[in-house]
């Protein structure tokens, strides 16, 4: 008997034909009623594939057949991983696949923020550019500084790489556990998180959110960075306190950030966007075209291999396989 795969966003038409060769397939059209059509399809999946919904036991429970979730992201924290475990539902992401492109993106985010790029390219394209610039546009080196990286992880690491290598950085970093090889490697330093950010000059935030990380950056917090600090976050918006954030840019207690994540998410308006000291950017940290198929193509790879009775490369919640 075929199994039934639920795609409730959209994958690349290949990957799409690839799982119709092995499954029912069906794809939920995002201009219709999309929780009328996944509800209805719901009832018969054995498998779901896509990113950004939430999925708990409220939205699962007449998920009766459901074996896996494949999520095409590395970040789960939309899923009620207990929940999935209770009721025997394999969950798989995609690590590694966004590694280098994320940490391209966090490393540009800092970069872009300390020379004020998004904002000298308006003054420009604006017309204002009509003598040489003064000091009231310039930004700050990145060469040379010191980087604190909270969570050094893969993507922790690739930025310290880059750092270390590319920019002659000093690299302190704070994690759950100590990481000798790459203390080694990149000649890291290990800090408490207070340390690392009374003496860092770029804080970049690469942690998962839980609730030991959510609001880890508030008041406190800032008011101990240095007033020439610059904030990077390509982790998850809740990480830092966003109404706190505001306040010590508004009164630059902290000389910028460069936000691809926020609280809530898409953000159409918010105070962040009239500060000229912080880059703001729509949660684009795995967005080329080769890491979002590469991701696609993971997810499918777990999701046939979980249905085919296979253990899957990257499963969240291992407790659950009982191949």
């Amino acid at each position: 008997m075929r199994k039934n795969v639920v795609i409730y966003n959209r994958l690349p038409a290949p990957l799409v034909q690839q799982l119709s060769e092995a499954f029912n397939v069906t794809v939920i059209d995002t201009q219709g009623n999309v929780d009328e059509q996944f509800q209805h399809a719901l009832l018969h999946a054995h498998g779901l594939i896509g990113a950004s919904k939430t999925l708990g036991r409220h939205e699962l429970q007449h998920a009766e057949n459901l074996e896996v979730i494949s999520s095409v992201s590395v970040g789960y924290d939309s899923y009620d991983v207990p929940y999935l475990s209770e009721q025997g539902i394999l969950l798989t992401n995609t690590p590694d696949v966004l590694t280098q492109t994320t940490a391209d993106l966090g490393f540009a985010l800092l970069m872009s923020t300390a020379r004020r790029l998004p904002e000298l390219d308006a003054y420009t394209k604006a017309g204002q550019w009509t003598k040489g610039i003064t000091e009231e546009h310039f930004g700050t080196d990145v060469y040379g500084k010191t980087l604190g990286i909270v969570g050094m992880g893969r993507i922790g690491a690739a930025i310290a790489k880059r750092g270390h290598f590319g920019f002659d950085m000093r690299i302190l970093y704070h994690a759950g556990s100590r990481k000798p090889e790459l203390e080694k490697e990149f000649k890291a330093e290990y800090r408490d998180l207070e340390s690392l950010l009374q003496e860092s000059d770029f804080v970049c935030l690469v942690v998962p959110l839980t609730e030991s990380t959510r609001q880890m950056i508030g008041a406190r917090e800032l008011r101990l960075m240095k007033p020439s600090g610059i904030l990077i976050n390509i982790a998850r918006g809740p990480v830092v306190d966003e109404a706190a954030l505001i306040e010590a840019l508004s009164n630059q207690q902290i000389r910028g950030a460069g936000l691809d994540v926020f609280e809530q998410e898409p953000l159409s308006s918010s105070p962040l966007f009239s500060l000229k000291n912080v880059v703001t950017l729509p949660h684009i940290g795995s967005a080329t075209h080769e890491t979002r198929y590469a991701m696609a193509e993971r997810a499918v790879s777990n999701l046939t291999a979980a249905l085919s009775g296979n253990r899957p490369q990257d499963l969240v919640n291992p407790e659950v396989w009982k191949g």
